[in-house]
């Protein structure tokens, strides 16, 4: 492994929030495509890091990725129960992918919520299959108990994935 994981720092704020939205984007993972409202959250890093730890992969001072590590108590929590933590918004620059940058950040995120957490949550789309794959390489198990309907009224379903620590 080429790449260093490490707690974002204000100046990889940008830089990060744009990866996620092209991530994103690229993938088709937004409802309404460069209109959908997610893609202001997903590119404002700063929020996130005011109420959860925001990782980076890094590599010769160029971001590869990110994920945000979310505490039960955060109002960016929207899964977690108490005592557990939630990855949120793992993403990874398109040239990126393929090298272990998205498993090193989650198992980043296993490891600095071992210390604090019972179990680790996280939701997914359907559609993330190749995400799907490191979840369960990683020991996470699906909690379709726990699916979620992230806009009321609509048919679009999140699934949910867990590991107990």
């Amino acid at each position: 492994m080429e790449f260093l994981i490490r707690p974002a720092v204000p100046a990889d704020h940008e830089r990060l929030g744009e990866i996620s939205a092209q991530a994103y984007l690229q993938d088709g993972l937004l409802l309404f495509g460069d209109s959908d409202w997610y893609l202001e959250e997903l590119k404002d890093v700063a929020k996130r890091a005011s109420a959860a730890d925001v990782l980076v992969a890094t590599e010769n001072d160029d971001i590869l990725g990110g994920v945000t590590l979310v505490p039960s108590d955060s109002p960016l929590a929207d899964l977690a129960r108490p005592g557990e933590a939630e990855i949120r918004m793992l993403a990874v620059a398109h040239p990126a992918r393929g090298r272990g940058v998205g498993q090193a950040l989650v198992q980043a995120c296993v490891d600095r919520a071992t210390a604090t957490a019972t179990g680790i949550v996280l939701c997914t789309q359907p559609t993330m299959h190749s995400a799907h794959r490191i979840y369960e390489r990683l020991g996470f198990v699906r909690v379709p108990e726990r699916d979620w309907k992230p806009i009321p009224g609509d048919d679009f379903t999140l699934l949910t994935y867990k590991l107990t620590l």
